[in-house]
């Protein structure tokens, strides 16, 4: 049974990518068909709480080798295509993206009983950060006030997953203290923003950057640039993807809370695209074999998209700070360009080695 879910939620969780790349370039400004009349709305719900909610979760449901834990994956993908069908059905979607949410909790705290570790307490604190972001929606709250909790989600959950592969190297007797300090800067951005938006985002774009400073420092991503192949791709989408985790951090502590509009667009997507994809891009090749058992080879040709989603978000960013409308609007085109190439390069990875095997 387990087997027949992985490829079923994955499936369902890369459909929803392509309808909320296509909500994308609805809401930057692209006047193009829309089959719901809220699809551009519900772009941020869609790509964290259910794309990203269904593939994270997934990837924990196979550590773990529970049936019950595959649950959460298919709940997320369930409330991602309820909201792009059927309006009526979008409150019933949020709180099912809530349940989901809940029960990767569930997931996490199985893990933790395995193995107690920073990194798998660190992966728990990001899903709460989902829980909770999830809930805010679910209770009727605009999406800004929970596209914070969103974000610490990915970036917990990234940076938990770069401090595991941490222990295969000797860091300083200072590096974890620091790491729990930036830990612990980074919640108290997050429920300050609750009572206070206008410091708590500042305090929580000061965490931010404080993650990119540490996970620049002391991630194994600065040895294994100097070696051949994937390890060098890796460790390329790995730096790349601080530099931008930190400029997002600066945005938040300049312009703090923001509501809508260019300076929100940037906030955000310097974090959602230029890190969150760079990291899968990284580790799709590593990450798809060991949850699919899917041959994902490696391939040069997985640095063109890279360069593109680089080169079109500094389009994009510059447009949202200079106020170039037509800038930031073809930097959003060019943004899912590159994220659909590379689910192009790697679904056709997939086909040759098969087509290979046979």
């Amino acid at each position: 049974m387990a087997t027949k879910l992985r490829p079923l939620s994955l499936a369902g969780s890369i459909l929803i990518l392509l309808v909320t790349l296509w909500a994308a370039l609805l809401r930057i400004g692209w006047d193009w068909p829309t089959f719901t009349p809220q699809l551009a709305g519900m772009h941020g719900p869609l790509m964290v709480a259910s794309f990203f909610g269904a593939l994270i979760a997934l990837e924990r449901a196979v550590a773990l080798g529970k049936l019950w834990a595959y649950a959460s994956p298919v709940l997320a993908v369930l409330a991602g295509f309820m909201m792009l069908f059927s309006p009526a059905l979008l409150v019933l979607a949020a709180w099912i993206l809530v349940l989901s949410s809940a029960l990767y909790l569930a997931v996490g705290a199985a893990v933790i009983q395995r193995q107690s570790a920073i990194f798998t307490w660190l992966l728990e604190a990001g899903v709460l950060a989902l829980l909770i972001g999830n809930l805010i929606w679910a209770l009727g709250y605009p999406i800004f006030h929970a596209v914070w909790w969103w974000m610490v989600f990915l970036v917990a959950t990234i940076a938990a997953e770069r401090l595991e592969l941490g222990r295969l190297q000797r860091l300083p007797d200072w590096a974890f203290p620091t790491f729990y300090v930036v830990s612990a800067v980074v919640a108290i951005g997050l429920l300050w923003a609750m009572a206070q938006g206008a410091v708590g985002v500042r305090v929580l774009g000061l965490g931010m950057l404080g993650y990119a400073l540490w996970l620049g420092k002391f991630d194994i991503a600065k040895r294994t640039v100097k070696l051949p192949g994937l390890p060098k791709f890796i460790a390329i989408c790995l730096l790349t993807g601080y530099v931008w985790l930190g400029l997002g951090g600066i945005l938040m502590m300049i312009y703090g809370p923001m509501p809508a509009g260019p300076i929100y667009d940037a906030m955000l997507h310097t974090t959602f695209v230029g890190f969150v994809f760079a990291m899968i891009f990284g580790h799709a090749p590593i990450i798809f074999p060991a949850v699919l058992a899917l041959p994902v080879k490696y391939t040069p040709r997985m640095y063109g998209p890279l360069a593109l989603l680089i080169f079109s978000l500094i389009l994009r960013i510059t447009g949202d700070l200079a106020g170039i409308y037509w800038l930031r609007k073809w930097g959003g085109l060019l943004n899912a360009t590159a994220i659909l190439i590379f689910v192009f390069i790697i679904g056709w990875t997939v086909y040759q080695t098969k087509r290979g095997a046979k």
